[in-house]
């Protein structure tokens, strides 16, 4: 697609509700058939004039009409000017690290997720990139930790599994002088129905698109998006040399979870806050991590910057038993024992020994992520019910 039409077109749907945007952006009618949906073409190369003279799409490594279809959806709901798409959140991730180099310095919250902190320690510390771990909750000490070498800052808010805030806007505000450093911010938790870090700041927004963004399970995707059309152009040289890239079928059932996400995003967080406060009520309970709670240490921040907490929720138990969070995920049978979140269907799973099982005993223990931890993403079904499997599944440690 033309660049210019592009931004043209993005400024235009920027007047449109999210509601608006979700069904409208992206859609392409098909040419010869007039299709109102986006077909799915499963093609791997295109047919040109003459040589070097193509209709826009060369080599589907490079571009795909349905993957283009759905790069123009993401980026209008996350308010962007450019997205690319790649075959997973973590395709998306590497692309990001490929921008900088040997020497270079990366600030990170200290809990973020286990499969990014596998990357950076086991993988691109190796090629001489530096990563440092720290408490973004608190921003104060973050001016002294900056120097020459630090080249980015990645943040993940509301944070995997703790559900930590971080105040994305202060990040902007204290590197603002700073024009080499790049403000990465990972919505998959939040996604752009409640959060649009862009606006707030960041240089880069990331998605695991396979959560919420499909919100069916069925799909592993990633997305990024910018307003910085030099970031823009470096990534996609990254994405088109690499071949990170998303197949047809994968963009196609992306596109049709888009248009579901304002409403789904509705009912997950109608049912966490049900899902809390049933957990408030319990006595085995000990912490309830979900930004919702007026008692959430950066609960104020989540309400400026978000437009509602979402439906990711984690706990953990008063004696943190191991043994006992593990009978309570076993227990379950409308909660599915199962990593990823963001589906339709409610899953529940142990971080501990599961999705940050990559990350050292000592460093979970000393971020707070305990061995009784349990994270619930909390799906679409009917409240009472989920709220019944808990209690029981509750009943098996009395």
């Amino acid at each position: 697609m033309n660049v210019c039409f592009f931004l043209i077109w993005n400024k235009n749907n920027l007047f449109m509700k999210f509601g608006t945007k979700v069904i409208h952006s992206g859609l392409e009618t098909d040419p010869s058939t007039g299709a109102i949906i986006t077909p799915i073409y499963q093609t791997s190369t295109y047919v040109q004039k003459s040589p070097g003279e193509n209709m826009g799409f060369e080599y589907s490594r490079t571009k795909n009409p349905t993957r283009s279809a759905l790069e123009k959806s993401i980026a209008s709901i996350e308010n962007g000017n450019f997205s690319i798409c790649y075959s997973s959140g973590m395709g998306a991730a590497d692309a990001i690290i490929k921008l900088l180099k040997p020497g270079d310095k990366v600030i990170s919250n200290n809990d973020i997720y286990g499969g990014t902190y596998r990357m950076f320690e086991q993988v691109f510390k190796n090629f001489g990139i530096e990563f440092f771990y720290t408490d973004l909750t608190n921003l104060e000490s973050l001016p002294s930790l900056i120097c020459s070498k630090t080249k980015m800052i990645w943040i993940e808010t509301p944070s995997n599994p703790l559900m930590n805030i971080i105040d994305i806007n202060k990040i902007y505000q204290l590197i603002d002088k700073r024009s080499d450093i790049i403000l990465v911010a990972d919505n998959t938790f939040a996604t752009p129905a409640l959060q649009n870090p862009l606006d707030l700041g960041a240089d880069i927004v990331l998605h695991s698109a396979t959560k919420y963004i499909g919100g069916h399970s069925d799909i592993i995707l990633g997305a990024l998006i910018t307003n910085n059309h030099k970031l823009y152009e470096k990534l996609f040289l990254i994405t088109k040399s690499c071949g990170a890239v998303p197949g047809p079928m994968d963009c196609f059932l992306a596109l049709r979870g888009i248009k579901t996400l304002e409403i789904r995003m509705e009912r997950h967080c109608e049912n966490a806050k049900k899902i809390f406060e049933f957990l408030s009520s319990r006595d085995e309970v000990q912490n309830i991590y979900w930004p919702g709670n007026h008692e959430h240490k950066n609960h104020i921040i989540a309400k400026k910057q978000m437009k509602d907490f979402g439906g990711m929720l984690s706990f953990n138990l008063k004696n943190n038993s191991f043994e006992n969070a593990k009978k309570i995920i076993s227990s379950t049978k409308l909660f599915k024992l199962a990593e990823s979140l963001g589906g339709v269907e409610s899953l529940i799973s142990h971080p501990a020994s599961m999705t940050h099982a990559s990350i050292p005993k000592s460093e979970r223990e000393k971020n707070n992520l305990s061995e009784s931890l349990i994270r619930v993403s909390i799906g679409i079904e009917n409240n009472e019910d989920l709220i019944k499997d808990l209690k029981n599944a509750l009943l098996a440690i009395e």
